[in-house]
């Protein structure tokens, strides 16, 4: 089983041939397997998340039910560290390792960690098995990681004159992995399954996407394809402009992932039905809103486009910072979710299209600069979450002695206060993208950088 290797790049001085005009890639099937290959890992996010009890009660409890919450998160949060690393590693590795090798390593990585997870009690021997579940999810993390180092730059050298629209419909996935894996998971557990089976689930389509790979041929990046040297990408991170964007990055993640993560547990309480429904629901808004991307940024330039997501996303979050019932829950998901819909492959795409000279790696810079914001945003998120119920109960001791619905009260209150928090990272984004809209307008309008 041999993946064939990129061909090599043309000379500087020879003029590149459009990505689509090459008869040796086919262009469908490429962008097809990214679709499946993402999808899988929206699959592995959600049921990874689904069977979190499971795997507190089963193996965690046992052996510290004191801080087995504490390991749970450890374990689940391993696979955002091993996907920001991967994608920060293999992306300015991508043109010398191939980016047919590095897919067909992703779908090997999310079938050994999700077995790893299946099998944690009969692996356990060196190693606990919490270490051993840690591990499993340190897998995953890094298969996910080097779907994104891939994908992204391929779908950007397929379609040279279309990333903003590809990209999104490509990133529609995402969420459309986290409504089947979800819907799949929901199923497995009514017909009374083992949650093994239903984390299982996920080496279908990681079976399928490798499959899919072998003899596939895969292009050369598009710097690679016009002669743009290494030394010439690396200094492409250095600009500016790039900086800039790659802070506004961590900040439009953080105003998507950090409350998509928060949701369950802090939404549950206030708009009185399970906070997961809102995040599927708010995935089918993703899923379909992505494939318009194309139309839209034409009518306001991919950088307008950025301004308008983070002023619906800002007054979606602090929409749901008041929401109190299930008709306010859903139409303020709505309307936060048509806000970051949006966000995270228009981002992509612009720096492809505004630095296209830093190649793979600024793109895998970039989407290492949205995962890391989980990090620090999910922390702080939980901090004023804590300030805010010991505030609202009037001191720690007074807090330890509330039960019942007064508890609630103040837990919903802590849950309205974290969500409202939020809502100033996409807020600030107003000025940022607001002064590069006008900056663009005042030079005749946005034109994508040619290289």
């Amino acid at each position: 089983m041999t993946i064939a290797a990129p061909p090599a790049a043309p000379s500087a001085s020879a003029p590149a041939s459009p990505i689509d005009r090459h008869a040796d890639y086919d262009r469908r099937k490429l962008f097809i397997i990214s679709v499946i290959a993402l999808a899988t890992a929206g699959m592995s996010f959600i049921l990874r998340s689904s069977i979190a009890g499971d795997l507190q009660t089963t193996f965690l409890d046992p052996i510290d039910q004191v801080h087995s919450a504490q390991m749970l998160g450890g374990i689940l949060g391993v696979a955002f560290l091993g996907f920001a690393f991967t994608i920060a590693i293999g992306s300015p590795l991508l043109d010398v390792l191939g980016m047919g090798r590095l897919l067909m390593l992703s779908s090997l990585c999310f079938i050994v960690g999700t077995l790893t997870i299946i099998f944690a009690s009969a692996l356990q021997g060196a190693m606990r098995v919490d270490s051993v579940l840690w591990c499993g999810s340190l897998a995953t993390g890094i298969g996910w990681g080097l779907v994104e180092t891939v994908i992204n730059p391929l779908t950007a050298t397929l379609y040279p004159e279309d990333k903003t629209s590809r990209l999104n419909v490509l990133h529609a996935w995402w969420p459309g992995g986290l409504i089947i894996g979800g819907l799949v998971g929901l199923a497995i557990g009514h017909a009374g399954f083992d949650w093994r089976i239903r984390i299982a689930a996920v080496i279908i389509p990681a079976v399928v996407f490798g499959a899919m790979i072998i003899g596939t041929r895969f292009p050369p990046t598009e710097r690679v394809a016009h002669g743009v040297s290494t030394r010439e990408m690396f200094k492409e991170v250095g600009r500016p402009m790039f900086i800039i964007w790659f802070g506004a990055m961590f900040l439009t993640a953080a105003s998507e992932l950090a409350p998509g993560q928060w949701v369950e547990m802090a939404l549950t309480r206030t708009v009185g039905m399970h906070g997961i429904w809102l995040l599927v629901y708010v995935s089918g808004i993703m899923f379909v809103m992505r494939h318009f991307a194309g139309s839209m940024a034409h009518k306001l330039s991919p950088v307008g486009l950025l301004w308008v997501s983070c002023l619906l996303a800002s007054a979606g979050l602090l929409a749901l910072s008041v929401a109190n019932s299930p008709v306010t829950g859903i139409l303020a998901a709505t309307l936060w979710g048509t806000g970051v819909c949006y966000m995270w492959p228009t981002m992509l795409a612009s720096a492809s299209e505004r630095f296209p000279r830093g190649g793979a790696l600024l793109m895998g810079l970039m989407g290492t600069a949205g995962t890391l914001s989980i990090y620090f945003v999910l922390p702080r998120m939980g901090m004023i979450f804590d300030e805010a119920k010991i505030t609202a109960a009037g001191g720690t001791e007074k807090f330890q002695a509330l039960s019942g619905e007064p508890l609630n009260q103040v837990l919903i209150v802590a849950s309205q206060t974290s969500f409202r928090a939020v809502a100033i990272l996409p807020a600030l984004l107003l000025v940022v993208f607001g002064a590069i809209w006008l900056y663009d307008r005042s030079r005749g309008g946005y034109r994508p950088e040619k290289i």
